[in-house]
C-alpha cells in the first residue's frame, strides 16, 4: 500500500505515541514514519474526524474524554464556587417579562437560584430540581414538560417531553453540557436525553450554554450540536484563554463570571 494512504496500523501507531506525549507536531510524525506531510495531514484529519485526536495549528493534541456523568445530588458539591458564579452570570441576561427555559444540571440549577427576584417572568423547564427551586414565587409562572423521569438527573426526558417542546418557543435557553470542544462542538453521554436536548435547542431565540472550566476540551459519546448552534457561552476565570478566543472568532459572546 502507497504511504501516501492513511492506513489504520499507522493511525494506531500515531494514537499510541500521542498517549504518552500528549501532543504531536506534523514534522514530528513525517520524521517518525518516514512519511510525507500530506501524508502526514490526512491520517491527522483521518484521526480528527473519528474523535480520536484534536486537530491543532501544527498537529494534534489528545482528546480529553469527559469522565462518566454522576447523579446531580453528588455533582452539586462540585466547584461550588465556579458554578455559583457561572449561574449569577447567566442569570443577568434574562430581562423581566421573558419566557426563558431552564435545562437540567447543578449549573443551570444555580441560574433558577438567581431568577427568585425578576418580576413577570415565565420559566419553562425538564428539571425538577429547578421546578423545586422557583415553585411558589411570586412573579414567576413556572411551566412543567412531563416525560419520563431520568432519576439520576432528576430530569424529564423522552418523547412526550419532546412533543411538548414542539409546541413551544422562548426568548433565551439556557443549558449545561458535558463537553464543549472546538472540533467536536457540544457533547453529551447519555444518548436519549442528547435527543431531547436537541428539541429543546430549537425553541429559543437565544441559546446561552453555562458550564465551568473542566468541561472545556472534553469530549463525550454523543454529539449535541456544533458550536454554530450557540450564542453565548458562560464560563469562570480558570478556562483557557485561547480556547475562549477562538469561541468569540466563531461569533459566540463569551461571560467569564
Amino acid at each position: 500500500m502507497s504511504e501516501f494512504t492513511p492506513t489504520p496500523e499507522r493511525q494506531k501507531q500515531i494514537l499510541s505515541l500521542l498517549s504518552k506525549q500528549g501532543r504531536l507536531s506534523v514534522s514530528e510524525i513525517v520524521g517518525q514514519f518516514s512519511i510525507s506531510e500530506a501524508t502526514a495531514r490526512r491520517d491527522l484529519e483521518s484521526l480528527a474526524s473519528q474523535g480520536k485526536a484534536q486537530r491543532v495549528h501544527g498537529g494534534v493534541i489528545v482528546v480529553e474524554q469527559a469522565p462518566p456523568e454522576l447523579p446531580i445530588l453528588q455533582r452539586e458539591s462540585e466547584q461550588t464556587g465556579e458554578k455559583s458564579s457561572i449561574g449569577r452570570a447567566a442569570a443577568e441576561l434574562i430581562a423581566d417579562g421573558e419566557t426563558v427555559f431552564l435545562g437540567s444540571g447543578t449549573t443551570v440549577l444555580e441560574t433558577a437560584k438567581y431568577l427568585r427576584e425578576r418580576k413577570n417572568l415565565t420559566v419553562v423547564t425538564n428539571s425538577l430540581p429547578v421546578l423545586n427551586a422557583l415553585a411558589g414565587i411570586k412573579d414567576i409562572t413556572v411551566i412543567s414538560l412531563g416525560g419520563q423521569l431520568r432519576e439520576s438527573e432528576l430530569s424529564f426526558i423522552g418523547h412526550i417531553t419532546e412533543q411538548a417542546l414542539a409546541e413551544l418557543r422562548v426568548d433565551k435557553v439556557v443549558m449545561g453540557t458535558r463537553g464543549i470542544s472546538l472540533e467536536h462542538g457540544l457533547t453529551h453521554d447519555y444518548l436519549p436525553e442528547t435527543l431531547t436536548d436537541r428539541a429543546i435547542l430549537k425553541i429559543g431565540r437565544t441559546v446561552i450554554i453555562a458550564a465551568d472550566h473542566t468541561k472545556i476540551h472534553r469530549v463525550a459519546t454523543a454529539l449535541l450540536t456544533p458550536l454554530k448552534s450557540i450564542q453565548v457561552f458562560v464560563t469562570d476565570g480558570k478556562a483557557e484563554k485561547k480556547f475562549l478566543q477562538a469561541l468569540k472568532k466563531q461569533g459566540i459572546n463569551v461571560i467569564v463570571a
